[in-house]
């Protein structure tokens, strides 16, 4: 090959490379300007909404929802406040949004929240926490305090569960993993108190009355619909 040739191909084979080099470029710009605008967006949203009650995650946690918007609900069924709250929970999940998905996770504050948190798992692996989730809130707001396996166990199974499979469920090795990941998510949504909801694991909401509370949610889901449709 003459050297003339070589000098040739040697400028074709830069200059594919500069062309792969501009298209990857403009890729990475592209792909810049969406998040930019992304961010851009959420603080635009964000600014839109009442301050009051309302705290941002720093940093948002990954959500696990899908493409649903997730909404998660720290509670304990011997508090007055999510007692009062449950009401319009239950409502509002009952006409839920199909582009949402609400999770209950049982806050454990200290030792003696714990055995709510294993009767919330073993019923919901029993299959029959929708059923028993109304008249633990109603026992505890009627001056019941199921505080350990033998109280708790005594009560549920006068509302139709079976004792013993209870007690598998409430001493099982999978409880030990669930009630870990409760304390966990508590510390990482750095959970102060009961009721508190985080929505799209970024927008926290607590401290307010329940009537400010769905409120306030509606807001939020607004922003996080807008912000669902902005990264698709």
């Amino acid at each position: 090959m003459t050297p003339g040739r070589i000098n040739a191909l040697i400028f074709l084979i830069d200059l594919n490379i500069l062309n792969a080099l501009k298209e990857e470029n403009v890729k990475f710009i592209k792909h810049m300007i969406a998040v930019l605008a992304l961010l851009c967006a959420t603080q635009v949203f964000a600014q839109t909404l009442d301050e009051k009650g309302l705290t941002m995650l720093s940093p948002p946690q990954p959500t696990h929802s899908g493409n649903k918007i997730e909404v998660l609900e720290f509670f304990f069924y011997g508090c007055s406040h999510c007692f009062k709250l449950h009401p319009f929970i239950s409502a509002w999940q009952k006409k839920m949004p199909s582009d949402a998905q609400l999770t209950f996770v049982p806050a454990i504050f200290n030792p003696a929240w714990e055995p709510m948190a294993r009767t919330f798992y073993a019923l919901e692996a029993m299959g029959q926490r929708e059923q028993l989730h109304d008249e633990l809130f109603n026992a505890w707001s009627g001056g019941l305090d199921l505080v350990d396996e033998a109280s708790v166990t005594d009560f549920v199974s006068k509302h139709g569960v079976d004792a013993k499979k209870f007690h598998d469920a409430y001493n099982s090795f999978s409880m030990q993993s669930q009630v870990a990941r409760a304390k966990q998510m508590g510390q990482i949504y750095g959970i102060r108190g009961t009721p508190t909801l985080v929505v799209d694991g970024k927008y926290v909401i607590s401290g307010l009355v329940p009537e400010e509370t769905m409120k306030l949610l509606e807001k939020v889901m607004v922003v996080a619909r807008k912000e669902h449709k902005a990264k698709h």
